[in-house]
């Protein structure tokens, strides 16, 4: 197979494509990024001499046909997207240029070259949160309800590749999955920066709505998932991935204190950002029963040894700090400024 993967060096697209060339060496892979402050050629350095690897951004349409053309792409993975919630809530601009527009592009330059299948990793977010206390869980058929400018721009994302599937027949699908963590995941999202945090003896900032949840997957588990809906997904479906495990924002604080030996006094409190979803937990029987898959690792070890990398790699993470375009402020202001 020859492999497309976009935002194929940031934290997900780098793991998989770690997965991808382990499970199939003779494949050709070639990783698309634009290397904006998520991405980073390190993270690929392990397969470097094993892949093809090209600079660009998913909204340069030209640069995309070039590649697809002179790689004879016949398979599409879709990870390039601005991610991160607080920035999104900052500039929102650029997260509807890179994930409804840039995927938009992305879309048509594939439909011109006739890839075989197109795949568009996605999220949880899309649907909305569930109430703390509620018995609900998200499945394929639940309407999308985004509360915020990223999970937004990630619906427009979804519905503009189901678009391209009924209108041009270009052969997709589509996976929404729960919050993952593991290696090579900056210390700007929830798990990483507790744990750099506590490496550092600094304090750990908790949102005040202390006890919403997260449904939480191990970024090997969800690349499996992938991996399996690539290759044997029926053209056309979405499939949720979920691990079904949920912990709390305090819950998580503690257990990284815990696995790091530090102490709870290292927790503090800070502002809530605005619209921040309550929780989310998806129900992932169709991927079970039609595919097979099922997570592998469990939240316990799968955090512990998450720990454990970071507490090796300050290599990696200690010199992207100062390049994180954010940290979590007093957005009132926002109103304002």
């Amino acid at each position: 197979m020859n492999l497309l993967v976009t935002g194929g060096a940031g934290f997900i697209g780098s793991n998989f494509v770690h997965h991808w060339l382990a499970q199939h060496p003779n494949d050709n892979v070639v990783v698309y990024d634009a290397l904006t402050y998520a991405g980073h050629e390190s993270n690929l350095e392990q397969v470097r001499s094993d892949i093809s690897f090209i600079k660009g951004d998913i909204r340069d349409f030209d640069l995309v046909v070039k590649t697809l053309k002179t790689h004879n792409i016949s398979t599409v993975v879709n990870f390039a997207a601005e991610s991160h919630n607080s920035l999104a809530i900052v500039d929102p601009t650029k997260f509807f240029l890179t994930n409804v527009m840039g995927t938009q592009s992305l879309l048509e330059a594939s439909r011109h070259q006739m890839v075989e299948r197109f795949h568009h990793v996605s999220t949880c977010e899309v649907y909305g949160d569930l109430a703390l206390d509620s018995n609900e869980v998200f499945t394929e058929i639940s309407p999308y309800r985004p509360r915020t400018p990223y999970s937004a721009s990630k619906a427009g994302a979804d519905h503009a590749v189901r678009a391209y599937g009924y209108t041009y027949s270009l052969p997709i699908t589509i996976t929404n999955c729960s919050n993952n963590y593991g290696p090579f995941q900056l210390p700007e999202k929830l798990i990483p920066l507790f744990i750099t945090k506590a490496i550092q003896d600094q304090k750990l900032p908790l949102y005040s709505s202390l006890h919403n949840k997260r449904e939480w997957l191990h970024v090997k588990d969800h690349c499996r998932a992938i991996e399996l809906v690539v290759l044997e997904g029926t053209i056309g479906q979405t499939y949720l991935v979920g691990s079904g495990f949920e912990a709390s924002i305090d819950e998580i604080a503690d257990k990284i204190l815990e696995i790091s030996h530090k102490s709870k006094e290292l927790k503090t409190i800070v502002q809530d950002r605005p619209s921040h979803d309550r929780r989310y937990l998806l129900d992932s029987t169709k991927i079970k029963t039609e595919l097979g898959w099922s997570p592998t690792i469990d939240f316990e070890s799968g955090l512990k040894q998450t720990v454990q990398w970071y507490e090796k790699r300050r290599d990696w993470w200690e010199p992207l700090l100062e390049s994180l375009p954010i940290i979590e402020q007093n957005w009132s202001l926002l109103k304002t400024n």
